[in-house]
């Protein structure tokens, strides 16, 4: 059956969630660019942080934003997607305007900035089960790549716009409409949410044919003759608890915790390693973070192409996804050699873009890598649990990514008089995390083990 017979509506669905995360990155993304504002002392006009009160108040954030993951990945799985994504977006938009009036006292921001990540936690808990919800599991890997490149086209649009906002409006006014603007913005995406998203067996516009190719490989659940098994998932309650028996849980959480705190570190940490490391300002690193996360796009689009691959071989989906994992593990250890390359001494004008060309390469494998860890949760778990799984695996990647902002803020303090000590041991950390994430995940998970809606049930 040709694409226009089966019908498309799907892949709305997946650029409705593209939209939602370039929105979520870009709001918080704000405050990488304004780190150089917060942290010029007072007499010249600014907040006068330390690096250690930029990573506390990146910490509270992100601890704020793993722990109500978990909630929140539980509460969608009880809501239904519709209504939770649009929750968070309301919530994560409302606190992101509002940090524009809290001044520069460190804990007000902490307090506004850890409401924020409140909100912005159910995004991929939400994204992901909309994503099992739409999508047969041969197409999960490029969906989620799709809408998880949201992540660096978010990122892309900060790095251009808070410099702009900054230069524009002035120093003294900008930092407060890059808040404002930003979170406006979300509420512009709410009305088509609401206009085109609904649940596949309720949507108007889907045709019977892609109704059947989406749900073309579910596993069939053996109930007794009398049930029905979409009512005995809509009425089921999985614990966490039980979830946490399993394995593959496991093998997700330790596969976020690992890897999550690398993007977090080249979201927050990027434009201050480009200003210490070559000297430059605020609106020399537009550029170059505009390039890393454009190129990582790459990344998280055609890496849910490679286990697509291998399936397309003949492959099984736990297998192909293993397999490609792996691949894409080995190209951060690319990162080991920033530091080398971005030495001025020894590259001279070329060093910032040999540093900046490893970087992208970097970039680009944790979004592949990150659109196949996401997938493995609905390749093991059944729809029901999907967003609880997901919830548990986005608490662990933010507990590492807690521990890698506290991690560059106290080094980069410690190391004030020679950061470039301090990114060598970050960029080290981050290119290590992949190999040890894959090969612990192995361990749990050594074949494909998937769990039936019966098992949770």
């Amino acid at each position: 059956m040709t694409e226009a017979k089966l019908g498309r509506y799907r892949w709305t669905i997946a650029a409705l969630l593209l939209f939602s995360t370039t929105i979520n990155y870009m709001d918080r993304q704000v405050v990488s660019y304004l780190k150089e504002y917060f942290c010029t002392p007072v007499e010249q006009g600014g907040f006068g942080w330390t690096n250690i009160d930029y990573g506390n108040l990146i910490s509270w954030f992100t601890f704020f934003y793993a722990f109500v993951t978990i909630i929140s990945g539980w509460v969608i799985d009880k809501i239904g997607t519709k209504l939770g994504l649009a929750l968070s977006l309301i919530t994560w938009s409302s606190f992101g305007i509002l940090n524009a009036f809290v001044g520069r006292t460190v804990a007000l921001n902490i307090a506004v900035r850890s409401l924020f990540g409140i909100g912005e936690a159910g995004n991929f808990p939400a994204s992901i089960k909309t994503v099992a919800e739409w999508f047969p599991k041969k197409e999960r890997a490029l969906a989620t790549g799709i809408f998880n490149s949201g992540s660096n086209i978010g990122a892309m649009v900060a790095s251009l716009f808070v410099p702009w906002c900054m230069l524009y409006f002035g120093p003294a006014l900008g930092w407060k409409m890059a808040f404002i603007l930003t979170g406006a913005i979300g509420f512009i995406w709410l009305i088509f949410w609401f206009i085109l998203y609904d649940a596949p067996s309720k949507h108007k516009f889907l045709t019977k044919q892609e109704y059947d190719y989406i749900h073309s490989d579910d596993v069939v659940v053996h109930v007794a003759p009398s049930e029905d098994v979409s009512l005995l998932e809509d009425k089921a309650k999985v614990s966490w608890f039980k979830l946490l028996r399993y394995p593959q849980t496991w093998a997700f959480f330790v596969g976020k915790f690992m890897t999550d705190g690398v993007w977090w570190f080249l979201l927050f940490w990027l434009p201050d390693y480009l200003k210490k490391q070559f000297g430059m300002n605020t609106h020399d690193v537009r550029w170059p973070t505009f390039i890393v996360y454009g190129i990582a796009i790459l990344g998280s689009v055609y890496g849910g192409r490679i286990p697509m691959l291998f399936m397309n071989r003949g492959m099984e989906a736990y297998k192909a996804r293993m397999r490609s994992m792996l691949i894409i593990a080995v190209l951060p250890l690319a990162l080991l050699s920033t530091q080398y390359f971005g030495d001025k001494a020894r590259f001279g004008d070329n060093a910032s873009l040999l540093a900046i060309a490893v970087i992208c390469l970097g970039a680009a494998a944790h979004q592949a890598w990150s659109a196949n860890l996401f997938t493995t949760v609905s390749d093991m778990f059944p729809k029901i649990a999907v967003g609880s799984v997901t919830g548990i695996g986005g608490a662990a990647g933010g507990l590492g990514g807690v521990l890698i902002q506290q991690l560059a803020g106290r080094l980069t303090q410690h190391y004030i008089e020679t950061p470039q000590t301090a990114y060598l041991i970050m960029f080290c950390t981050c290119a290590l995390a992949y190999v040890i994430a894959w090969s612990v995940m192995k361990i749990l998970v050594p074949k494909f083990s998937p769990i039936s809606s019966e098992e949770l049930l």
